[in-house]
C-alpha cells in the first residue's frame, strides 16, 4: 500500500507541473497575440492621428518592440518557475538553462545586427533559433557581394553553417 500512495502523490505532482507549464505556454502565446493586436491597432491609431510629415513606425522598429516584449514576458515566466517553491530541481535547472540560453541569443542577435549595420546597411533584424539564423535587411535588392558580407558575419560570429542562414531583403 505504501508504494501505491507514493506513486499517486508523484503522479499528482507531475500533473500539477504539466498543468503549470501548459498554462505558462498558453499565457505566453496569449501575450504575444495580444501584444501584436494592440501594437497593430496602436500603430494604425497613431498614424491616423499624426500629421502627414510625421514618421510612421517601420517594420524594423515594430519587430524590435514585439521581440523585446515577448522576450520580457518569457523572462518573467522563467523567473516564476525558478522562484517557485513547487517546482522540482530539474524544472528549475531547465528554466535557468533556458534563461541563460535566451540571454545569450539576445546578446548575439544585438551584436550581429550592429556588425551588419556597420557594413553600410540602413537597418536589419536578426533572429536566432535552434536551427537557423534569419536576417532581414533593409534593402530592396541584395547583391551577391552584400549577401556574402552578411553570411560571413553570421558564420564567423556564430557556430551556424551557411546552409542555416536565411537572408531576406526588405524595403
Amino acid at each position: 500500500m505504501k508504494g501505491t500512495n507514493t506513486k499517486t502523490k508523484t503522479g499528482k505532482v507531475n500533473k500539477k507541473k504539466i498543468i503549470v507549464l501548459v498554462s505558462l505556454v498558453a499565457l505566453l502565446v496569449a501575450t504575444g497575440c495580444l501584444n501584436y493586436f494592440l501594437t497593430t491597432r496602436n500603430a494604425k491609431t497613431t498614424v491616423a492621428s499624426q500629421s502627414n510629415d510625421a514618421v510612421t513606425p517601420t517594420f524594423f522598429a515594430t519587430y524590435r518592440t514585439d521581440r523585446e516584449a515577448t522576450r520580457a514576458q518569457e523572462m518573467l515566466y522563467l523567473e516564476d518557475i525558478i522562484s517557485s517553491t513547487e517546482a522540482d530541481e530539474k524544472t528549475v535547472a531547465d528554466a535557468q538553462t533556458k534563461k541563460l540560453s535566451l540571454v545569450g541569443m539576445m546578446e548575439t542577435e544585438l551584436s550581429l545586427e550592429g556588425l551588419i549595420k556597420s557594413k553600410g546597411f540602413d537597418d536589419c533584424v536578426v533572429t536566432i533559433s535552434t536551427d537557423n539564423v534569419n536576417v532581414v535587411v533593409k534593402d530592396a535588392e541584395l547583391s551577391l557581394d552584400e549577401a556574402s558580407q552578411i553570411l560571413n558575419i553570421i558564420t564567423s560570429e556564430t557556430d551556424y553553417k551557411a546552409s542555416n542562414v536565411i537572408i531576406i531583403p526588405y524595403v
